[in-house]
């Protein structure tokens, strides 16, 4: 009776083994079959998307060798609204080199500045694979079309902060993330708001990319070389003495993209400075845009894609845009002449 006993125990162990085993087998399936996505230049945007979709795709992620070593080292810590704990399934990468044969999208969630050197590092792996754009400016897309014919447009107006190396911190978001077509046919664009969707955020179709990214693009050309100049945060935009500038910033950039024909979703500058003052400036009152970091640590910033967009497409119609011109020839030097701390 004792052997039988003996014999029952053994055979139970052996079959929760085996089941084990092969419940790893299918995970192991599982992971192979998700998606494959690459995150070019992982900032703050790059690591905290990498992070939350590493739950749904196999992601790997292009960024400093600051962040890489940590990630590699204990995984990529993440707190706030997109959740908060330590994820192990993000791949710091530090060239093409290191990325897998197959991969699905890629991401670009660099710099502005850096979108032609990213195209150009990672071209190999670009050319023929659909790519979406998650940057500020205006001027992006038409460089990455000049790499693959499947563009996506994108447009992301949540509050990403990096923390430390390797830890990123989502303090809030305003709106869904939104996708559209750039160049190339829907299957993609759709395919990849899917995978976004199932990891949990928000996302949706654009119909019109291009107007939703001048009309993201008006926010920061309205403060963010202001907030930088002047070392303050949003809520300085809404001071009496500020506010003229502002204004003539906006109906500026509305002539200019009226001209390239861009229908944004006011029908004129004043309506979109009452939504600015009345529901944009209140909800990022506190925040630093990442033009004053840039300029604080003596970085390039995105002017040129912003304010001196405006202004060089101004010159093209014959469209007087001085005040753009100004801020942007005042950030540029400020980029030149960083203070002596």
């Amino acid at each position: 009776m004792s052997t039988s006993a003996h014999i029952a125990v053994s055979g139970s162990a052996g079959l929760a083994l085996i089941v084990s085993r092969v419940e790893e087998v299918f995970e192991r399936m599982e992971t192979l079959q998700r998606p494959v996505i690459l995150i070019l230049g992982a900032g703050g945007v790059g690591l905290s998307l990498a992070g939350r979709l590493s739950g749904v795709a196999r992601v790997y992620a292009a960024c400093r060798p600051v962040h890489a070593g940590a990630v590699r080292d204990r995984g990529l810590v993440m707190e706030g609204v997109w959740g908060n704990g330590t994820v192990g399934g993000v791949a710091p990468i530090s060239g093409p080199g290191e990325v897998p044969p197959l991969v699905d999208f890629i991401i670009i969630t660099a710099k502005g500045t850096d979108t032609r050197a990213v195209c150009e590092e990672y071209a190999g792996i670009i050319r023929g694979r659909p790519t979406a754009s998650l940057q500020n400016g205006i001027g992006n897309e038409e460089i990455i079309a000049e790499y693959t014919d499947t563009v996506i447009g994108g447009t992301v107006t949540t509050n990403f902060s990096v923390v430390g190396p390797g830890h990123v911190r989502v303090l809030s978001e305003s709106a869904p993330m939104r996708l559209g077509v750039w160049s190339g046919d829907g299957t993609a664009r759709d395919r990849l708001i899917g995978i976004i969707r199932s990891a949990g955020i928000p996302v949706e179709a654009d119909a019109d990319i291009r107007s939703g990214k001048w009309a993201k693009a008006l926010l920061n050309i309205a403060v963010n070389p202001l907030c930088a100049l002047l070392a303050a945060p949003v809520e300085v935009a809404a001071h009496e003495e500020i506010r003229e500038t502002v204004a003539a910033l906006i109906r500026e950039t509305f002539a200019v993209a009226g001209a390239e024909g861009v229908h944004l979703p006011w029908a004129t500058a004043d309506d979109y400075l009452a939504h600015l003052f009345s529901v944009q400036v209140p909800d990022f009152a506190r925040v630093y845009p990442s033009m004053y970091y840039d300029l604080q640590l003596g970085r390039r910033t995105e002017i040129d894609l912003l304010n001196g967009y405006v202004a060089r497409l101004g010159e093209r119609h014959g469209i007087a845009a001085p005040h753009n011109r100004c801020i942007a020839g005042l950030v540029r030097y400020a980029e030149k002449h960083p203070k002596i701390r």
